[in-house]
């Protein structure tokens, strides 16, 4: 899958999160649906998903270093530019959500997963600033 595919996907998944985030208005309500639950964790696992693989594959194309971990692809970005570092800090505290959603899903806190639902503007900044050095003729 092509860059500017994976950023569209990304861009999909925030539309589907925000519908949600607007159906939704408490934590209380994604114990009390089941499907709320699941869409919540796995649109947020697919779109973080998205950003370290986008990161990742940067990191590998560019020969931006050799990141042991997904947290360090993102922190090659910000090292050498391409995303901006308080971008880099709240990326890296996705990933730390995602391994929860993979690793730990049935002790996830549902407040924190609601929490994040408000915290969707950091995809974003992500893939404008992504398109800005990547997909310059996206911007036109």
């Amino acid at each position: 899958m092509q860059l500017s595919d994976k950023l569209k996907r990304l861009e999909t998944n925030l539309n589907v999160l925000k519908e949600v985030r607007n159906e939704i208005h408490s934590p209380e309500m994604l114990e009390q649906n089941i499907r709320y639950e699941w869409e919540v964790r796995y649109g947020l696992l697919e779109s973080i998903q998205i950003v370290i693989d986008i990161a990742c594959k940067i990191s590998a194309r560019f020969n931006l270093g050799n990141p042991g971990n997904y947290k360090e692809c993102l922190e090659l970005l910000a090292q050498h530019g391409y995303i901006d570092r308080d971008l880099m800090q709240n990326t890296t505290a996705m990933v730390g959500l995602r391994n929860l959603l993979v690793h730990e899903y049935t002790r996830l806190d549902r407040k924190r997963l609601f929490e994040y639902l408000d915290h969707l503007e950091d995809f974003h900044t992500f893939i404008r600033e992504i398109t800005e050095h990547f997909l310059p003729e996206s911007r036109e």
